[in-house]
């Protein structure tokens, strides 16, 4: 009997250690479970970057974004994506919002304020070809993507950066809409200027100086994707240009002129008209038949690039046909 009963205690005993057993394993699924959600709830998305100053690994969304390139401030503003802080030195007129004081002024393009920066913790920085040479101290800071344009592959070079900004902050079907809008504009002034036999020259006027630009260089889309032939097919190709005279435009005498105002896009004081439009100019095709066309500097020499500057561009030289 009595060893009945102690038979009896073990087995009772035994029945309560598999039952806690069991309670403890359920528990534990579910905590598993639970962290297992949890991970997924937190778990944030990276992109990984290569460009031509180097990588950088950025959060998808990031939410306080530097911006030093005013062709991606341009892109930013038109989709709708907001920014912490920029230069607020040179900000084209028509993305002036940009100054107020809610966004943190941090330098001019070419000096930056790393302190301001670094006191940020920025997500992402943006730069481009005039902050080329501060990468590394970029980097330093926060995940830094190089937006340069690539002049001679300008639009393979531009919608990379399209394409670029719209996978980093999800906009992906916004920007395919927006660069089918871009290639539509293109494919219609191609049509246009397909037939045409004038030739056009580019030039930058900058304090009573000029400079030229051909095919392949910073305003060159206007010959390579625009379809205007080239006044000068030998022209130096440089990020300033090849400097040249009034005499030059002269003897080359093109049939349209295109005028970049550095001067406007800088807050300068002289008027780049006042220089071109000399005696020497008056005598070209260009003058005679009313096809100098004075380019929004703003478009071109600062926010170039951007999905509304490069809409701007391709209406002005509209104006040239």
């Amino acid at each position: 009997m009595k060893k009945i009963k102690i038979l009896l205690m073990m087995i009772a005993l035994m029945a309560v250690l598999v039952a806690c057993g069991t309670k403890d394993d359920k528990t534990s699924e579910k905590a598993t479970d639970k962290t297992s959600g949890d991970n997924k709830e937190t778990e944030t998305a990276v992109i990984e970057i290569k460009h031509e100053l180097g990588e950088a690994t950025v959060t998808k969304n990031p939410k306080k974004v530097v911006v030093f390139d005013f062709g991606v401030l341009d892109t930013l503003d038109k989709l709708g994506i907001e920014v912490a802080g920029l230069p607020q030195s040179n900000v084209p007129s028509y993305l002036a919002k940009y100054k107020d004081e809610k966004y943190e002024n941090l330098g001019s393009l070419k000096e930056p304020d790393f302190e301001k920066i670094h006191a940020m913790k920025p997500d992402v920085i943006f730069i481009s070809g005039r902050q080329s040479d501060l990468f590394e101290q970029f980097s330093e800071i926060a995940p830094t993507v190089y937006v340069g344009l690539d002049t001679a592959n300008y639009m393979d070079s531009f919608k990379h950066n399209m394409e670029l900004v719209a996978e980093i902050f999800g906009k992906e079907d916004e920007m395919k809409t927006e660069l089918a809008e871009v290639d539509e504009q293109i494919k219609a002034i191609n049509e246009k200027t397909a037939g045409l036999d004038s030739k056009a020259l580019i030039v930058l006027g900058s304090e009573g100086k000029v400079s030229a630009y051909g095919p392949s260089s910073r305003f060159g889309l206007i010959h390579d994707v625009f379809g205007f032939k080239a006044a000068d097919e030998k022209i130096e190709i440089s990020k300033h240009g090849q400097n040249i005279t009034f005499e030059y435009i002269f003897d080359t005498n093109p049939d349209v002129l295109f005028v970049v105002d550095r001067d406007a896009a800088i807050g300068g004081d002289s008027s780049v008209k006042d220089s071109i439009e000399n005696e020497l100019v008056m005598k070209t095709n260009a003058y005679k038949n009313g096809k100098i066309v004075y380019l929004n500097a703003e478009y071109w020499y600062l926010s170039g690039g951007g999905l509304q500057s490069m809409k701007e561009m391709i209406k002005e030289v509209e104006a040239g046909l």
